[in-house]
């Protein structure tokens, strides 16, 4: 018993280790989960708040409780108590069911701006560093796309998005009508 007891902690230990060892991504250190690793969460029922700002903008906040699909591992993961501040580009697809109902799919990217670990009272960047860090990280995303839009163009026989009369096109010529 003893010794099942004992090798029980020296995987929770290399658990611990793993994750808290420093790892190498295109010639930059980070802690954490080693890219390429997957997690399933199941997120409890929440509240999605929501207002428009402008014919095109809504503005929302999104508060549940989200929970490990497995079981992690005893010892494995950071402490209780650790904080992080993610940013998050999504695509959100609904579809209308009902007049009370809609379905409801969102894919995208979430980036980790900062982290506070349990035993610290600051953060590890400050509100500023954390400014400055998603500008960074929003320019990189919009080079990104502009990449990919540039690489479409060059596909045959694919129109390019200003050559296709689009919904909005077509409203807007249907408001300016009815004027």
């Amino acid at each position: 018993m003893m010794k099942t007891k004992k090798k029980k902690n020296e995987i929770n230990n290399s658990l611990t280790a793993s994750y808290n060892k420093f790892k190498v991504f295109n010639g930059k250190l980070y802690t954490g989960a080693k890219v390429g690793r997957g997690q399933k969460w199941y997120y409890d029922q929440g509240e999605w708040k929501e207002h428009k700002v402008t014919p095109d903008k809504w503005e929302f906040n999104y508060a549940v409780t989200k929970r490990r699909a497995g079981k992690a591992p005893e010892g494995s993961g950071v402490p209780v108590g650790t904080e992080y501040h993610w940013y998050i580009l999504a695509h959100q697809t609904v579809k209308k069911l009902d007049a009370n109902s809609y379905t409801t799919a969102m894919t995208g990217i979430k980036y980790k701006i900062a982290h506070r670990r349990a035993d610290h009272e600051k953060w590890n960047i400050t509100e500023a560093g954390q400014q400055k860090r998603l500008i960074k990280l929003l320019r990189e995303f919009t080079d990104e796309l502009e990449q990919q839009a540039e690489e479409v163009k060059k596909v045959p026989g694919k129109k390019s998005p200003s050559t296709r009369r689009t919904k909005k096109s077509i409203r807007e010529k249907e408001f300016e009508e009815a004027l």
